[in-house]
């Protein structure tokens, strides 16, 4: 037996190299640490046999055995094949080959058992200087000893053994499944970081982030689970400031947004003032608010609850002219912020004392901002009061400006708009059509209800009118839109097809004629439409549709069916279209009834529901022995009662 039999004749894992580090020799538990036959092994370079995260320690190990001619020792992980990696301390040593002069390098595990601390010692300087704590848990004895690292750290377990229970104790109730659940599944390569809360002793709640791996200590030793942990506390409370500050932000836009677009739709000077009375304290986070117009050259005062009615009396039909903030705000288009008695008695030495001049300063401060700039009609202004030591930012000042200016926009427009009512009626009126009186055999009633949005005035049209052969012609459609512009395309299709009606008497021939008209205008409306002829004498009905809903055919048993015509697309969209059309009978005593969407249709009520009650309404109204008027009435008010929001029309044809 040579030397070299004895250097390798040993239960831990042993090689010899050459000095440039390829393997001479090994033993068996050499061959099995690095996971691979022997004769695989041999003429391999030592440090290519290791994983990546471990093949320079390795190299290097040997290297500066090979080079300095002393021993060498390193801590280093064998991968452990088919189970945990194996932490060992390995000793590089120069050894002369006993065959020849040639010099080699001994490289074993050494016995650790006895001192398995020895083996954590990389671990503890390599968590230290990442600025994180390491801790060994023993899961047969349930006990974690706390190894090292950032000092720091160490304070959060103050005994260096403690019982898994201690520490649950200290992990907030939520989060003991997860924490058990890492210990127990704990695997060889390292888990993805776990978030804790945990109390301590002296300055609480800690958020702690937690890594763990399972690791064999030395060859043939005991396997435990290593953790690394991480302070994050701070950080969190940076993350949680910032996500705070974020949502308030996004909170705060969100408000503006929605302020804005309150303050643009807005209808009435009811609805404007509602708009701002809620929303303005809470947008700029005042204690209250105030909102004055101005009315006949004095100020028309509301308030909201944060600022007391006397307060706003005090001011309520006070003259524009008065020298006081307020009045001059609005005739200066400039806007105030009074922050105690004595900026208000230097700038305002003549202003009557108001009710709120005493608390200035010492629970209040007031900022003023007028709706129109200068050099436009003093349209009014909105009052803010604050607690005492706040002072709008600039950024708010500006908001503030921005809101103003679109309310005082708001607040013009509405006061144009109701100027222009009598004209949006009496003109609504001119185009809405004389029905034909005393019909044989027919009674014909229409109903008419614009949008509330916008002028009073839409786009929804009915017709009715005596043929050349006595039938009686009935339409009914909607016009895209409901203002001006749609109440005048609406008049150029009716006068289209009262014209084309009097050369083409047959519905689908005049709803090809009418499309092709509208469609070479190049009309930037589409309209729909139901086109009626109905024989008085025998109730014979032929009917076309241009894309409109359904009509209905109520009875006098009370039932009622929904009739959907035949036809072809909206009108003024596709050249060349050819209208289809159907005939049937009106039986007596029975009634058609045609609509817009709007009578069938709104914000919480589909296509199908609409049809089915206003169905159900004309069938129950013909059963009570109503007339064509007091149906289309009923049917109307049902409509406009669900709150709608589009131009809502009725037309009934009874049978007699």
């Amino acid at each position: 037996m040579d030397a070299s039999d004895e250097l390798l004749r040993r239960a831990d894992p042993a090689a010899l190299l050459t000095l440039d580090g390829a393997i001479r020799s090994l033993n068996a538990a050499m061959a099995t640490a690095l996971g691979r036959p022997a004769e695989q092994c041999l003429g391999r370079d030592f440090g290519d046999l290791w994983p990546a995260s471990q093949r320079m320690s390795a190299e290097n190990l040997v290297a500066h055995a090979a080079r300095t001619k002393t021993v060498a020792m390193r801590v280093l992980e064998f991968p452990g094949r088919g189970g945990a990696p194996v932490a060992c301390l390995i000793e590089a040593r120069p050894v002369e080959d006993p065959a020849g002069d040639e010099q080699l390098v001994w490289v074993h595990a050494l016995d650790a058992r006895n001192d398995l601390t020895s083996l954590l010692i990389p671990f503890r300087m390599a968590t230290e200087a990442a600025d994180l704590g390491l801790w060994m848990y023993s899961p047969h004895e349930h006990q974690l000893e706390w190894l090292g690292g950032a000092p720091a750290l160490a304070a959060f377990l103050p005994d260096p053994t403690t019982p898994l229970s201690s520490l649950i104790s200290a992990v907030h109730p939520d989060d003991h499944e997860a924490l058990r659940q890492l210990l127990r599944s704990a695997t060889t390569q390292q888990s993805p970081w776990l978030r804790l809360r945990y109390l301590t002793q002296h300055d609480g709640w800690h958020h702690l982030a937690v890594r763990t791996r399972r690791i064999q200590l030395g060859y043939g030793g005991p396997e435990r689970i290593f953790g690394v942990v991480r302070d994050d506390t701070k950080q969190e409370e940076r993350r949680e400031k910032m996500q705070a500050a974020l949502a308030a932000e996004r909170r705060r836009a969100k408000d503006t947004a929605d302020f804005s677009s309150a303050l643009i739709t807005a209808a009435t000077e009811q609805e404007l003032q509602q708009v701002v009375l809620t929303r303005l304290a809470a947008t700029f986070g005042a204690t209250g608010a105030l909102f004055a117009l101005v009315d006949e050259g004095r100020l028309r005062v509301s308030t909201d609850a944060g600022i007391g009615m006397g307060e706003a009396q005090a001011l309520h039909g006070m003259p524009l002219d008065h020298p006081s903030p307020l009045p001059e705000a609005i005739r200066t288009g400039k806007s105030q912020f009074i922050p105690d008695q004595e900026d208000y008695i230097r700038r305002w030495p003549h202003g009557a004392s108001l009710p709120w001049i005493d608390r200035l300063g010492s629970d209040y401060a007031v900022s003023i901002t007028p709706l129109s700039e200068t050099g436009n009609q003093p349209l009014g202004a909105w009052q803010m009061t604050y607690r005492s030591g706040h002072r709008p930012s600039l950024e708010e000042w500006t908001l503030m400006g921005t809101l103003a200016d679109l309310a005082g926009q708001a607040l013009r427009r509405i006061r144009l708009q109701q100027a222009r009512v009598e004209l949006a009626t009496a003109l609504q009126k001119t185009m809405l059509p004389t029905l034909p009186e005393h019909l044989p055999g027919l009674e014909v009633a229409a109903r008419y209800r614009p949008s509330r949005d916008g002028l009073d005035i839409g786009g929804d049209w009915y017709d009715a009118f005596v043929m050349p052969d006595g039938a009686i012609a009935v339409e009914i459609g909607d016009v895209q839109g409901h203002d001006v512009d749609a109440a005048a395309a609406m008049g150029q299709v009716r006068a289209s097809m009262r014209t084309i009606a009097a050369h083409e008497p047959d519905p689908a021939t005049m709803l090809t004629r009418t499309n092709d008209v509208l469609v070479t205008m190049g009309a930037a409306r589409f309209a729909s439409c139901t086109m009626l002829h109905v024989d008085p004498d025998d109730g014979r009905v032929t009917g076309t549709s241009a894309g409109h809903v359904p009509m209905l055919c109520a009875r006098k048993d009370g039932s009622h069916s929904i009739h959907e015509l035949p036809g072809g697309p909206v009108l003024g969209v596709v050249p060349d279209t050819e209208y289809r059309e159907e005939t049937f009978t009106l039986d007596e005593d029975s009634a058609l009834v045609l609509v817009t969407d709007g009578v069938v249709e709104g914000p919480g009520l589909t296509l199908e529901a609409g049809l089915e009650r206003a169905g159900t309404l004309a069938g129950a109204a013909l059963h009570d022995g109503l007339n064509a008027e007091q149906t289309a009435d009923r049917i109307l008010d049902a409509a406009v009662a669900v709150d709608h929001l589009d131009d809502v029309a009725v037309l009934v044809i009874r049978r007699t």
